[in-house]
């Protein structure tokens, strides 16, 4: 499984991106997948996930401003950020299993390279 993620860039304080993360898996309907962020000088950190099914699960950090999106028959996970903050200026990576709910870095088998969300004040 190759997860490949773009969309990030640099953006003002309140201003919205949208990260995508595309899979290339024929299965991909029953995968699980998730995002994570890596902020310079600490550990990375669980932002959202959705499961096979649709269920989501966020952080604490990101509820109620950002939204993950599966759409199966295109391959691709979406992660809609609202109203961003200097905070969250980290390195994103999406990571995806097919037998776990990606909410910690130890449950994802497959991970992508990072893009990279830079929010200024």
């Amino acid at each position: 499984v190759q997860l490949q993620a773009s969309g990030g860039g640099s953006v003002q304080a309140g201003d919205s991106l949208r990260l995508s993360c595309a899979a290339s898996v024929r299965t991909f309907r029953t995968y699980a997948v998730g995002w994570f962020r890596q902020a310079p000088g600490k550990d990375r950190e669980f932002v959202a996930a959705i499961s096979a099914s649709g269920f989501t699960v966020y952080a604490d950090s990101v509820r109620g401003r950002f939204t993950i999106s599966k759409y199966n028959d295109a391959n691709m996970v979406y992660l809609q950020m609202n109203n961003l903050r200097p905070e969250d200026t980290a390195l994103y990576y999406c990571a995806a299993s097919s037998t776990e709910m990606v909410v910690a870095v130890r449950f994802a088998a497959y991970w992508g390279q990072g893009t990279l969300v830079t929010v200024s004040s």
